[in-house]
């Protein structure tokens, strides 16, 4: 099962997305646990997790938070802006599994 952890601003457009990641990643049958945070939250929770995803809105944490998952030995990177704003589900969802590759 891969674990993916998004992080934005509040969680609230995020969450949409979990969503449809979730069913991009069930119609794929791959087992995937997908959640979204805040961003003052992402420290409680990134240990858990195989790879992470910010939301275009705080790319400028990007930096502040590759020092802790680098420490974690995973990768870190901003969701695609078009991607995210058109709900693209399976393009994130592909991309945070390429991510891990």
């Amino acid at each position: 099962m891969v674990k993916i952890l998004l992080c934005c601003a509040a969680g609230m457009s995020t969450s949409m997305v979990v969503k449809k990641m979730q069913q991009a990643a069930q119609s794929q049958g791959i087992e995937a646990e997908i959640n979204a945070v805040g961003m003052e939250d992402f420290d409680s929770h990134y240990n858990d997790y195989d790879c992470y995803l910010l939301g275009p809105q705080i790319k400028y944490k990007l930096a502040d938070l590759k020092i802790k998952a680098d420490a974690a030995g995973k990768p870190i990177s901003v969701i695609n802006a078009m991607d995210y704003g058109m709900m693209k589900g399976d393009k994130i969802l592909a991309d945070a599994l390429a991510m891990m590759e």
